[in-house]
């Protein structure tokens, strides 16, 4: 079995990232000897169609099962065509929400993906004309696996503080880009 993680840096260690299509890192990680390997995620800077570039990726490494904070609806098309497990809702390090898959604390999702169709679309400055960075996080629909009870409140603390790290290198990159602009 393969399991991949979406991650913010390629370790078993790393923080696992809440972004599918735009997150920095795929770690594919065999659940029995927790060998991995990791995948820069190419397509996280693309202007569009993320979700379904890195989806395509995800399937052509024969993975079973995608583990991740959240997911589209296009890269949720791709991957479920192709049988592979969606879970969302992970959250901690990359052997962490592993470690959550085998124990059972984290499901499949069913019937369809986390985020609503439209939101993350990007910090469009194109005039509606797909010229738009394609840097948004998506608008999530809190995770509800099938048969489970809401979170812990200390889990869910320490999912909310690991999205904090991540927005926080967002914005950084953001303004990061600002300032190349405004001096470019």
């Amino acid at each position: 079995m393969k399991i991949c993680v979406t991650a913010v840096a390629g370790s078993l260690d790393a923080q696992v990232d809440p972004r599918f299509g735009r997150c920095q890192y795929f770690v594919i990680v065999d659940p029995e000897t927790m060998r991995f390997e990791a995948i820069p995620n190419v397509s996280a800077s693309a202007l569009s169609g993320a979700g379904i570039q890195a989806a395509q990726m995800v399937v052509d490494k024969g993975v079973d099962v995608v583990i991740t904070g959240q997911v589209g609806p296009n890269a949720y098309q791709v991957l479920s065509s192709a049988g592979i497990k969606i879970v969302t809702g992970a959250f901690g390090t990359v052997r962490e929400a592993v470690e959550a898959y085998k124990t059972g604390r984290l499901r499949e999702i069913v019937g369809g993906p986390s985020v609503r169709p439209g939101f993350g679309m990007g910090m469009g400055r194109g005039m509606g004309r797909g010229m738009g960075f394609g840097r948004g996080m998506g608008w999530p629909v809190p995770p509800q696996p099938v048969g489970s009870s809401p979170l812990p409140k200390e889990q869910e603390v320490k999912m909310l503080e690991d999205q904090i790290k991540v927005l926080q290198q967002q914005l950084e990159e953001i303004k990061r880009r600002l300032k190349e602009l405004r001096e470019g």
